[in-house]
This record gives C-alpha cells, sequence and structure tokens, in this order.
C-alpha cells in the first residue's frame, strides 16, 4: 500500500444543494439548519460529509479490509486499537501501520488512536481535509407544523377519544433551497505517511460524486452533488496556494433568491485553464 501511496498535492471544490430539506442539523439549536450567526449564511460540517463517505465506502465494501470503517456504530474503539497494539507487541509505531492498513477512514482522514487500556497508539493525522461547507447565499430556516393521527401513549389515546386532541403535533425544519460549497485538501506528504493511494484516492471520488444516493431521509429533502472540481500540482508539496486556486472558480447568480440549480453560473473548466499557475491541472470529476 505505501509503495502506492498518491505522489500529488490535491485541492477541491465540491458544490452540493438542498432542496427543502435539513442538510445539518444543529443539536445546540433544536436541530435547525445549521447557520451563520453574523449572515444567516448555512453551514454543513466537515464532519457531516465524512460520514457520507464513510457511508458509501461501507456499503461497497461491505468492512472488508483494507476498506473496513473505523469510526462507525457499534465499534468499541479501545478495545480495537488494544487488540492491534497487543498482535504488534506494543509497538506504537507498528499498531498505526497496522491501522492505516485496515481501515480506509484512518489512512484517509487520520484519527486520534489514544484511547484503550494498553495506552493507546497515539495520532494519524489523514491527508484529506475538509473545510465546513457554506451556501452561497443567506439561508432561510423554515419551520413546518407536522400531524400524526396514530397516538404514542394511553393519555393520548382518551383524548383522541374525548376529541380534545384531534392528532399529535410536531414540527419539521428544511431549508427551501440552497447551493453549498465545500473546499477539500489533500496532502501527499501525510499520505506517504498513512499509506493512501491511487486506489484510495478513487474511492474518495467516487464516494464524494454518490454521497447523497445512498443517504436518502425525509428529514434531508433533495440532496444532490452538483460539481467536483479538482486541482492537481505536479510537486508533492504543491505548485500554487490552495487560495489561489479557489479563487479561480467563481459562482454567480441570475435571479436574487435563487431556487434551483439553474438560477447558479459556475466558471467553466475551460476558462480555469487560462488561468492556472505553472504546474497546476484541473479537471472535474
Amino acid at each position: 500500500m505505501e509503495n502506492n501511496a498518491i505522489k500529488n498535492r490535491y485541492d477541491f471544490v465540491y458544490l452540493f444543494d438542498v432542496k427543502d430539506g435539513n442538510p445539518n442539523g444543529d443539536p445546540d439549536q433544536a436541530n435547525l439548519p445549521r447557520v451563520d450567526a453574523e449572515n444567516q449564511e448555512g453551514l454543513v460540517t466537515d464532519v457531516c460529509i465524512k460520514r457520507k463517505v464513510r457511508n458509501y465506502v461501507q456499503l461497497k465494501h461491505e468492512l472488508k479490509p483494507p476498506y473496513n470503517i473505523f469510526i462507525r456504530q457499534g465499534n468499541i474503539l479501545g478495545k480495537i486499537i488494544d487488540d492491534v497494539k497487543k498482535e504488534q507487541d506494543k509497538d506504537v509505531e507498528k499498531a498505526q501501520k497496522k491501522l492505516n492498513q485496515l481501515y480506509y477512514d484512518i489512512r484517509t482522514f487520520g484519527a486520534v488512536l489514544s484511547v484503550g487500556k494498553e495506552g493507546g497508539a497515539g495520532t494519524v493525522r489523514g491527508p484529506v481535509q475538509f473545510t465546513f461547507s457554506r451556501s452561497e447565499d443567506r439561508i432561510y430556516q423554515a419551520e413546518h407544523s407536522i400531524t400524526r393521527l396514530c397516538v404514542t401513549t394511553e393519555e393520548e389515546a382518551k383524548k383522541q377519544e374525548k376529541r380534545e386532541s384531534a392528532s399529535t403535533f410536531g414540527r419539521k425544519s428544511t431549508v427551501p433551497y440552497a447551493l453549498y460549497r465545500m473546499h477539500g485538501f489533500i496532502s501527499a506528504v501525510d499520505a506517504q505517511k498513512s499509506g493512501f493511494s491511487e486506489e484510495d484516492l478513487q474511492l474518495l471520488w467516487e464516494a464524494l460524486n454518490n454521497a447523497f444516493e445512498h443517504d436518502r431521509a425525509a428529514a434531508r429533502g433533495e440532496m444532490t452533488k452538483r460539481k467536483l472540481i479538482v486541482f492537481k500540482h505536479e510537486s508533492h508539496l504543491g505548485n500554487a496556494r490552495s487560495g489561489e486556486l479557489f479563487d479561480l472558480i467563481k459562482i454567480s447568480k441570475n435571479t436574487e433568491i435563487p431556487r434551483a440549480w439553474s438560477d447558479y453560473a459556475v466558471t467553466p473548466v475551460e476558462d480555469i485553464k487560462k488561468n492556472l499557475p505553472s504546474g497546476v491541472t484541473v479537471f472535474e470529476i
């Protein structure tokens, strides 16, 4: 795996939208869609998108090494780390290497491994990092009252019989429409350490392309990947700063209140190519 670790740095821009759904509820705000309190732009955490990548890899490879998933429901992380560390004669470096080999998400995103009865196995810094996704415009946090004919308690049933309460009321929060932009970074230097390979990279692109296709839920409405634009550097250290490259991708709108993907225009890849720094190529996945 290490011999096939990626040798190029990558930066990328990921665009997705939501219609009549809650892309990432905020538990500190009654599960309302996450929002920047200062300017009301919508937010989706990096952890949320990483979860969708993990879920896709799990569905495709069914937890078989080297594509097992470390951060998932049901795993007792301390026990996993302890067992691997014992197999490696309690050598932290060997334990990290083994865990990288077994788990796709560790060698991709990294992991804090400093738990367990054996003292843990330190920390792995992953080569792939995501920013928070931020909406291109202010979002409206719509709240809807919903009703349910069925009851869950005997008290509710008695009230219904007496016609004191015809149904149970609840609340649902949505974003009518929003386009979100996320930036990503892939370090060839950290990939050499974790063993993140060319095969792993292709799987990452595939997972981002299909992130929402197998994650449907009534609460999330319609979520759709729109664009994945990738900058590839010739050098493992990079040939330009990521901010310069991201600035080449402009998003404009043709209406004051966008309500569809067609209301936006994104800089075409062919136009981006005209302004690329030396040693950098761009392509769309």
